[in-house]
């Protein structure tokens, strides 16, 4: 199978001349977390993410803050490279590039079929690389975020007074419609307040990182307000192609890996499993 046939077509992409509140605006809109940048005449450029406009918070200029380094691939490469590159290079979209033209994205989501599919009869556990953090169902929720800052992860099962697995929250679950101000922070942003502009679900994926650079006022509520309960999970034991099956079809990220007898063992994400296609 060719990259072709699983991307998505048509993408969304930044073009240069440009800013940073524009591609935050483009982002939120669309709910993205990254978009390729192309040149006013559409040759593509590279990549910007939701990282690395904050990491930079005092360059404006989206030319200034574009990867022109990220991995890309052609559409008629086979989908192992495509699973290949995106393993290796940590990343989680490649733009599909052909004839310096973008014609589409291709995302570890969408080769999860692949391996679904497939005859990957392999245990989920020799795919497991990625640190795991569990934290306390009461972990105040602005630690949860540090947390997620310092570790560089994105996801935390949450763990009951037992020791038992009874949730699980993400980057994105720490910003509650319930307790951020929208509007306020839409400003503070550069956005505009426009419901038309943006979505709330676009507005949570660059959240994380504008709270790791202007401090924003979580709570002290403890995460199991806010954690998905009762997680669907696998075993180690688990075959990858089960695993893919259930990420996809729920449109998880990851999800907890537990041992023979229910204890969270660890997690396993997305890039993981498409390490099955590249051995």
């Amino acid at each position: 199978m060719l990259v072709k046939d699983l991307m998505t077509k048509k993408p969304i992409v930044a073009k240069l001349p440009g800013n940073r509140e524009d591609v935050m605006a483009l982002m939120v809109k669309h709910n993205k977390t990254s978009v390729p940048v192309v040149s006013p005449e559409g040759e593509y450029v590279g990549v910007i993410t939701r990282k690395m406009i904050f990491q930079k918070p005092d360059v404006d200029q989206l030319a200034m803050l574009v990867n022109r380094n990220h991995p890309y691939i052609s559409p008629t490469a086979e989908i192992d490279k495509a699973a290949a590159k995106l393993v290796q290079e940590r990343v989680f979209r490649l733009p599909v590039v052909k004839g310096g033209s973008v014609v589409g994205i291709i995302t570890p989501s969408d080769i999860l079929k692949v391996v679904e599919d497939g005859d990957y009869d392999d245990p989920v556990e020799r795919f497991i690389t990625t640190t795991c953090v569990p934290i306390h169902l009461k972990t105040p929720i602005k630690v949860a975020a540090n947390i997620i800052r310092v570790s560089a992860v994105y996801a935390l099962p949450v763990l009951d007074d037992e020791g038992e697995l009874v949730g699980i929250v993400t980057d994105r679950d720490l910003f509650n419609q319930s307790y951020i101000d929208k509007g306020t922070k839409l400003t503070e942003l550069g956005l505009g307040s426009d419901e038309d502009d943006w979505t709330w679900e676009g507005l949570r994926n660059i959240m994380p990182f504008y709270f790791e650079v202007s401090k924003v006022d979580l709570p002290m509520n403890p995460v199991s307000e806010i954690m998905v309960k009762d997680p669907l999970t696998v075993y180690g034991k688990t075959p990858v192609a089960k695993a893919a099956r259930d990420m996809r079809k729920n449109d998880f990220g990851q999800l907890p890996v537990l041992d023979k007898d229910n204890r969270l063992q660890s997690l396993i994400y997305e890039l993981d499993i498409l390490k099955c296609l590249t051995t």
